[in-house]
């Protein structure tokens, strides 16, 4: 991710690329709680039949000793602050436990405290944790614990990969068993990815939703007794998140606990056995927002044959595509098709095989050093992985008034008076200033990343799957901030899975086949994969 992400300094200089920390296995994410915990009960509603596999269970059922039990879990800051509040659960075997809730409610740092993770700056201040009837050790101990009885897949699944290390490698861990690789090999295939062609590729040029499928290979390997999963299913396509729910499944079958934290409602809904809200009550969900009305329909940007590839293979073959002032234009498609190379190509960070493209009218450069100043503020790219975009050791207040200065050109004195403002618009409190990207929940470092690209004040932003980690009531307040920033003339190219973001577009085009479609609004929703289009699913 280090080296991927070096030329994008600058296309906005005051974003460097996380140092290693970011490709850290336990990635920290700390945030105070907004409100307390809420248990309900949840599971499957009784009209709809079970998918194949899956067992109905209760935290009623079977011996009390048995699998994960929480009581009384309170966590909170060096300062005093609550981070979690009295957490209990019981999660016997074969149990799919989800923690739902807004963004910073506590949810990552309650597992982290589960599995005795939690990083310095954090304190559990009460409750127990069994496990199998015996408490969870702390220290090396934990550590030992870990190896035999848990795994996790954090939140940022691309930067717990090695980028120069290989598939294969990633998977296996180090892990030597008999018929390891075969085993690999078969996760990856169950997870719709093609084990042949992955195998020997290196981490860093997977998708954001391929490299997502390998951490959670890597996890399941060795059928761990307890598994967690933290916003496993962002970035994934309809037909990638059918085959994480079929894991799940089989976990359940076999007697195995998880515990998933999402904020995909439906998804929790099909998977889990009980649910607990952390935080303040969800608000609204995403509906259509009023787009910005085109003042003249004149083309922010237009590209014309543009010709993409990734290694030895053909991404995109001849495409085109125009985005007028105001416009929202959203790119929909499989996992691995070109999407996320697509937004690379127009922020001047993945030079195309061929094509022409033109800024207002004006041709835009390819490549990062033939834009000058006027063109690289203009064009901002909000990456999908914002934990990797975002420098691990700035505090958000110096991150954002340092793209006010280096794109805007003001003082540093005025832009930290403008830093505030920025927070604000994207629905952060401005005390967040003071923070580090570490200390933030993912949907907090989602948001300023995208603050950092408002600040340059670009005619055309560039998401990549910019609602992907946030709760409903924040995504559904960054569309509105999307629409009235379209009402002042910003058009938006999106990249998204979520039928529901993809919705409040002008326009959907679905990229398959290596070109651009227009949305046909009746074809299914879910895409069935097969093996002869694996071939290109393999380049992000």
């Amino acid at each position: 991710m280090l080296r991927q992400n070096l030329p994008g300094a600058s296309l906005n200089p005051a974003a460097l690329a996380a140092p290693a920390g970011a490709l850290a296995l336990l990635a920290v994410t700390a945030a105070p709680a907004a409100g307390g915990v809420r248990r309900r009960a949840a599971g499957r509603p009784a009209s709809r039949p079970a998918r194949s596999g899956h067992r109905e269970r209760t935290s009623g059922t079977g011996d009390p000793a048995d699998g994960l039990r929480v009581d009384g879990l309170s966590v909170e800051t060096a300062a005093g602050d609550p981070v979690v509040e009295k957490l209990s659960l019981h999660a016997p075997p074969g149990e799919v436990v989800a923690l739902v809730g807004p963004s910073g409610g506590g949810k990552t740092t309650a597992v982290r405290a589960v599995l005795g993770l939690l990083p310095p700056g954090l304190r559990q201040t009460g409750g127990d944790v069994r496990w199998r009837g015996a408490p969870v050790p702390s220290g090396q101990a934990a550590r030992r614990w870990r190896r035999t009885h848990a795994a996790l897949v954090d939140q940022d699944p691309a930067g717990t990969l090695d980028p120069l290390q290989t598939v294969g490698k990633a998977v296996l861990d180090g892990r030597r068993f008999p018929a390891a690789e075969a085993d690999a090999r078969a996760l990856l295939a169950s997870l719709g990815l093609d084990a042949g062609r992955l195998w020997t590729r290196r981490a860093h040029r997977l998708s954001g939703g391929q490299a997502q499928r390998v951490a959670l290979a890597r996890a399941l390997l060795g059928d761990p007794p307890l598994l967690v999963l933290d916003e496993p299913t962002s970035g994934l396509d309809p037909a990638a998140l059918d085959l994480v729910e079929q894991a799940l499944a089989r976990r359940r079958a076999s007697g195995s606990v998880t515990v998933v934290i999402s904020h995909d409602r439906a998804f929790v809904d099909r998977v889990a056995g009980q649910v607990h809200e952390l935080g303040p009550p969800a608000a609204e969900p995403v509906r259509a927002v009023g787009g910005g009305a085109r003042a003249s329909g004149e083309a922010v940007v237009e590209i014309d044959g543009l010709v993409l590839r990734r290694g030895p293979g053909l991404l995109l073959d001849g495409a085109e595509l125009t985005v007028a002032r105001g416009e929202l234009v959203t790119i929909t498609g499989p996992s691995g098709y070109g999407k996320t190379t697509l937004l690379r190509a127009l922020a001047g960070l993945h030079p195309p095989a061929a094509g022409q493209a033109r800024l207002l009218g004006r041709p835009l450069p390819w490549r990062l050093d033939g834009r000058d100043r006027a063109a690289l503020r203009a064009v901002q790219l909000v990456a999908q992985d914002p934990a990797g975009a975002l420098n691990p050791a700035h505090r958000v207040g110096t991150a954002l008034a340092r793209a006010l200065t280096r794109t805007s050109g003001v003082t540093r004195r005025r832009a930290l008076a403008e830093v505030p403002d920025l927070l604000r618009r994207v629905g952060l409190e401005p005390a967040l200033a003071g923070r580090r990207p570490g200390e933030l929940s993912g949907g907090q470092r989602q948001r300023v990343a995208i603050a950092r690209a408002l600040a340059a004040r670009p005619v055309l932003l560039l998401a990549d799957e910019i609602t992907s980690a946030l709760d409903a009531a924040s995504a559904a307040g960054i569309l509105r901030l999307l629409a009235d920033l379209r009402a002042e003339g910003l058009a938006v190219l999106l990249v998204t899975h979520d039928a529901a973001v993809a919705g409040t577009s002008d326009r959907v085009l679905r990229l398959h086949d290596r070109t651009l479609h227009a949305h046909v609004p009746d074809e299914p929703a879910r895409h069935e994969r097969t093996p002869a289009r694996w071939e290109s699913d393999d380049r992000a």
